[in-house]
């Protein structure tokens, strides 16, 4: 995995090969941050990296700027290479060990971009939960997004707040915002 744009432009990160995860592709990534470079100031927005795996958007985001970021996930091994990640390269990520769901539903931070990467064979029911317990609690900030990462086989457009989805190869990031109708 390499970090696309920013101060960091093309440092390679290797994760241990142990980590159960499944990184967004460099060619997803950077199409997903050209849709968000012409939305946001990296540098103005909090970011919320759930499912964060290797940490590999929280890490792009930290390139381009942004100064809070947290990164969450169940997984230790993923959460003690993030911290080690931030750590030497001086990222401003929170890394923490926490089921998913059960950070949705506690104390979880406000954020202008959510971005959520589960694992692409989770039912159905679980990414409309996502969805709805960030909408629940009010978790996006002012002009917020919540993007979910997803397999092409799963179809979240007939969710609440959807505004739009993009498919790069099997990946596609369904977008969810509150709208005018919502108010």
């Amino acid at each position: 995995m390499r970090i696309i744009s920013g101060k960091n432009k093309g440092q390679r990160l290797i994760a241990p090969k142990k980590l159960p995860v499944r990184p967004t592709t460099d060619m997803a990534k950077e199409s997903l941050f050209n849709i968000l470079n012409n939305q946001y100031y990296f540098s103005d927005v909090i970011v919320l990296d759930l499912f964060a795996g290797t940490g590999n958007i929280s890490y792009e985001f930290a390139s381009r700027g942004s100064e809070t970021i947290t990164a969450v996930d169940g997984d230790m091994g993923c959460i003690r290479y993030i911290s080690e990640t931030a750590t030497n390269f001086g990222f401003p990520i929170t890394a923490i060990k926490r089921d998913v769901f059960q950070y949705l539903e506690g104390n979880a931070v406000k954020a202008h971009i959510i971005f959520a990467d589960p694992p692409y064979d989770m039912p159905t029911e679980d990414f409309t939960k996502i969805a709805q317990l960030v909408f629940e609690k009010e978790l996006l900030l002012e002009n917020g997004v919540l993007i979910i990462e997803h397999s092409k086989h799963t179809d979240l457009s007939h969710l609440r707040h959807f505004t739009d989805h993009r498919r790069y190869g099997s990946s596609v990031f369904s977008f969810f915002e509150w709208t005018e109708e919502d108010e």
